[in-house]
């Protein structure tokens, strides 16, 4: 079996769900692995390799060496790199987008935008903490023109934040005071509050990995407790991997929880 996708476990309305991985056999069928709280894994990561594509609910393999995805089947979103001045051949954002902010907890805040009718939904899949919607504008060009311009010009906004520094989060809060002082500068429309029931009181180990029990996931990152100790995975860091499954024995660090400190 090959892991050749994976899903946050958000859904269209934005309610949250069990996250969960794809996962192809060699005949091209693809199943979904459930990710629930609770769960026990016990798998074995083997080989990795390009993670091929799904075409008509069908797998289609890729032997090429370049992971999770090699340069025929890397899907690049040109939308991410737009400013303002689209960047494909035809405009086709054209329905309403929120431009947004985004809090990861202890103190990093993220500008972004997303069409209207996801907004909710597009928080959840990053993970955030908490949210604001700021503006809604006619199409996705002005969303990121306003996108950009609060990513330069505001400080301590940022438009990306990546995974290293959520997983520093998992087990902290967030800054409530500096979050209030950053929306007094919006005219804030509607705000929101996540809880991903995780319960950590230490920060899990960095890991790629998939024995475990399940504890919850937060965006793309799967929080695992094996053996007294907590480890987040990327979700996205296990794309491409052969998987069997046994009972992994590599030798882990172990959290500091680990040891009743």
């Amino acid at each position: 079996m090959q892991i050749v996708g994976y899903e946050t476990g958000v859904g269209s309305g934005g309610d949250p769900g069990p996250a969960g991985l794809l996962v192809a056999d060699g005949d091209g069928a693809v199943d979904r692995m459930d990710l629930s709280p609770g769960r026990e894994l016990v798998y074995d990561l083997g080989d990795r390799h390009c993670a091929g594509t799904i075409h008509d609910d069908a797998h289609i393999a890729c032997a090429e060496p370049a992971t999770p995805y090699c340069a025929s089947h890397r899907d690049v979103w040109v939308c991410a790199r737009c400013t303002g001045t689209c960047l494909k051949d035809e405009m086709d954002c054209h329905d309403p987008h929120a431009v947004y902010l985004a809090a990861f907890a202890p103190d990093r805040f993220k500008v972004g935008v997303t069409r209207l009718w996801r907004l909710e939904t597009r928080l959840r899949e990053q993970g955030a903490d908490r949210g604001a919607h700021v503006r809604t504008v006619e199409n996705g060009c002005i969303a990121r023109e306003i996108e950009a311009g609060l990513a330069a010009d505001v400080d301590h906004l940022v438009d990306r934040v990546r995974i290293p520094t959520k997983r520093s989060g998992l087990a902290a809060t967030v800054d409530a005071d500096a979050w209030e002082r950053l929306l007094d500068r919006f005219d804030v429309t509607d705000r929101f509050a996540f809880e991903y029931g995780l319960d950590l009181s230490d920060r899990p180990v960095a890991e790629t990995m998939l024995t475990g029990r399940v504890i919850g996931t937060k965006g793309r990152l799967l929080v695992l407790e094996r053996a007294g100790s907590t480890y987040a995975v990327d979700l996205r860091d296990l794309v491409g991997y052969e998987v069997a499954e046994r009972r992994s024995t590599r030798d882990l660090q172990a959290s500091l929880g680990a040891f009743g400190g």
